[in-house]
């Protein structure tokens, strides 16, 4: 019996041994997430603790940590058992920033210049109640019901959709929130901040201050191979560089976003391990790295911060969307971008509008084309920082659709051939949230 007890007593040590050796190493990673997501959610969208922790934090592992946020001085504290605290703050203009212990919270900073929303002209030009439209070519009863599947029912956790909005020829003709979201709710697009930042290179290439086909311009890459790749292979997300992002581990992704003082370096000093055009691999390291190139083209760091909002975002009147920046000052283009879900949408409708925005062409009209035209060895799958169903990923729906694309299902998906924008946004994706079903039942409300 004794032996039996000593066995035991073991064979616990050993798990938690065990326990202590796989996940301590992720500590710093688990309060860093959270602690940014509580401060995130707290000051940029005013959600409760609460509700953070019952919405954005309650993943695997994150749940573990114990937050804390203090209103008065912006900012928001978590741990793991009381080990590895992290700290977010939150500065007016640049939104929340995971920061270390050797950042200068007392530092001055620039912010960006930001333009007064316009509230008389009635939406997508404007902020104003869009006009009540009624179209003989919408089933409105087979719409609504597809917009309502993608809810769950009362008590259900499956879909989790936060919110779903059907844009038709420049109206809105379906629009629902979850319990706590509304038109006003600021939310999180993760990775379909990507788009934004390639939309930027658009803006860059119109005013012929930038040539996407040229060497990408990086001093360290000047006497070595990598001397050969172009933005536009960083755009298609096919440098050949190394790379590795699976969010379930810790990898050069998390370490980005979750230890780097200046993300746009993180792909940069990787090597290469294929000739440029030659392997697809999805790196949110790229987009940082293409956001440092983009504060490069300018004269100072204010003309960079202001560029973003001035010349994309406010243009197009986006005035709830806040990017947010990393230590070193640089937006972080990967994974950072807040706006409303009204607002989300309108960045669809410049691209299904070919970069027109009312009457203003913003990017050439190519570009669209550009963006939504597959990239070498994605099957289909990508285009210039943008997904697309070019290779029938969505069987239902059609080949011409493009969309942003971010974790935990954020989708604005573009449908020219339907003269449609559809925007999702939820905390499951694909394949846990049937984006082809409803894609399809929004779809065959439109009659042909």
């Amino acid at each position: 019996m004794k032996k039996f007890f000593k066995f035991v007593a073991l064979a616990v040590l050993v798990g938690i041994f065990y326990v202590g050796f796989t996940t301590y190493p992720k500590l710093d990673l688990i309060s860093g997430f959270s602690a940014k997501s509580m401060a995130s959610g707290h000051f940029i969208d005013s959600r409760s603790q609460e509700l953070i922790e019952k919405g954005d934090n309650d993943i695997d592992m994150i749940d573990l940590a114990k937050n804390k946020i203090d209103a008065a001085k912006k900012f928001a504290v978590s741990s793991v058992y009381g080990l590895k605290e992290r700290k977010a703050i939150y500065r007016e203009g640049l939104g929340v920033t995971l920061i270390n212990d050797d950042f200068d919270v007392s530092k001055p900073y620039l912010v960006p210049k930001r333009s007064l929303p316009n509230n008389t002209t009635p939406f997508p030009f404007g902020n104003k109640e869009p006009l009540d439209t009624i179209f003989s070519t919408i089933d409105y009863a087979k719409l609504n019901a597809a917009v309502a599947n993608g809810f769950d029912k009362k008590g259900e956790l499956n879909k989790r959709t936060r919110s779903l909005l059907v844009i038709y020829k420049d109206k809105i003709i379906a629009e629902k929130y979850d319990t706590g979201f509304d038109k006003n709710s600021r939310i999180l697009g993760w990775s379909m901040t990507k788009s934004i930042t390639s939309a930027l290179f658009g803006v860059l290439e119109k005013q012929k201050k930038f040539d996407i086909d040229a060497p990408a311009p990086i001093p360290e890459w000047a006497n070595d191979k990598r001397k050969l790749i172009t933005t536009n292979d960083l755009l298609h997300m096919n440098s050949g560089l190394e790379w590795e992002e699976k969010y379930d581990k810790i990898c050069d992704a998390t370490q980005m976003l979750f230890q780097a003082e200046d993300m746009t370096r993180s792909q940069l000093e990787k090597t290469a391990e294929y000739k440029p055009n030659m392997h697809w691999n999805y790196s949110s390291g790229t987009t940082n790295l293409l956001s440092g190139i983009l504060r490069k083209q300018f004269k100072t760091h204010q003309e960079y911060l202001d560029f973003w909002y001035t010349d994309l975002i406010d243009k197009i009147g986006m005035n709830s969307m806040v990017i947010e920046t990393d230590m070193a000052g640089n937006y972080v283009g990967s994974s950072y971008g807040w706006a409303t879900t009204r607002d989300w949408a309108k960045f669809g409708l410049l691209y299904l509008h070919e970069g027109n925005w009312n009457g203003e062409q913003i990017f050439n009209e190519g570009w669209a084309k550009y963006t939504a035209t597959p990239t070498n060895t994605s099957e289909g799958r990508y285009g210039g920082h943008f997904w697309l169903n070019a290779g029938g990923y969505f069987p239902d729906v059609p080949r011409d659709m493009y969309y942003c694309s971010g974790f935990q299902g954020q989708m604005v998906a573009i449908i020219p051939s339907l003269d449609l924008v559809i925007v999702r946004m939820g905390l499951k994706e694909n394949p846990e949230f049937d984006f082809n079903g409803m894609l399809k039942g929004i779809i065959e409300s439109v009659k042909k």
